[in-house]
């Protein structure tokens, strides 16, 4: 028990210090980290988009040329 007991008190101090220095080493505010991460979330989310509408288009060519009977290459 006593074990287990030290263990947890080295748990607590452990997340208290870390907790302490990650707040007093932080690049910048809450609020504007908060708003970094947003913008980064938002730009990855319109890139993903946008690539996915890319290979919609490309994939609807490529079915409407197999429905018409040309040949189509698909590539690997």
């Amino acid at each position: 028990m006593r074990k287990f007991g030290s263990f947890v008190f080295g748990a607590m101090l452990g997340g208290i210090i870390g907790s302490s220095l990650a707040i007093l080493l932080a690049p910048a505010s809450g609020e504007e980290m908060r708003q970094r991460i947003e913008d980064y979330f938002k730009k990855i989310q319109e890139e993903v988009t946008r690539a996915a509408d890319e290979k919609r288009a490309e994939l609807e060519m490529q079915l409407s040329r197999l429905r018409s009977g040309e040949n189509v290459a698909i590539e690997e």
